[in-house]
């Protein structure tokens, strides 16, 4: 079965179970949002799909945005001069497009098909793989970010989108996110979520290596 909803295309891509801030300043996606508040689309909600890299944001060809996006819940809107908006919008349900319509409204219109999970069966993997993902996420942050700066997930979070929560507030790339949205595995997501933090801690910690003195180059350069 298929539904139909408000598509907006973004240059990062939306996971389920996160948020994320968001400032409309376009007509059209203007006109969305005053939509969205006055409850002209059911249940505040609204599909985000994320531009393939290297395209304007502003184009309507659908080859410019990934097939599988997600729909996002309008949480809070905060109106600004010149109709601009901030909003925050809470990731819910992934989808792949099946249809565009350029003319229904004043923005883009989608006909998408929902993309269950696969189901869970092997509870005590899944409770190990999420204990791993939280470490990898934990040593992630605390190289990345103050400790202001980043909250531990719910122990309570539900496992199927645990490592979208986890990916919330880490510094990873548009493909790397689309991956994870396209995943339609817990298990698998708990695994690609695990390696991503580690490989970007990994980076950040390289980064951050202390240079060696410029007088051992010096002596170095000096043998040669």
């Amino acid at each position: 079965m298929t539904e139909t909803l408000p598509l907006f295309p973004l240059g990062a891509v939306l996971l389920p179970g996160a948020s994320m801030p968001l400032h409309v300043f376009e007509p059209r996606y203007r006109q969305l949002v005053i939509d969205l508040v006055k409850g002209l689309r059911p249940e505040r909600t609204f599909g985000v799909v994320a531009v393939r890299q290297g395209w304007d944001m502003r184009t309507d060809d659908m080859a410019a945005v990934h097939r599988v996006g997600c729909s996002a819940l309008l949480r809070e809107a905060r109106q600004l001069p010149e109709g601009r908006y901030d909003i925050v919008v809470r990731g819910r349900r992934r989808f792949r497009l099946v249809d565009v319509d350029h003319h229904a409204a004043p923005y883009l219109v989608a006909e998408v098909e929902w993309l269950p999970d696969s189901p869970v069966t092997d509870a005590d993997l899944v409770a190990k793989l999420a204990d791993l993902a939280r470490a990898a996420h934990r040593a992630y942050c605390t190289t990345a970010w103050r400790e202001e700066d980043w909250r531990e997930p719910c122990t309570s979070e539900d496992m199927t989108t645990l490592a979208h929560v986890l990916a919330e507030d880490c510094l990873l790339s548009l493909d790397d996110r689309q991956r994870m949205l396209e995943e339609g595995d817990p298990v698998r997501r708990l695994r690609m979520v695990r390696g991503l933090l580690k490989r970007e801690a990994e980076i950040l910690r390289s980064l951050r290596a202390v240079p060696a003195p410029l007088s051992e180059f010096a002596a170095d350069f000096a043998k040669n």
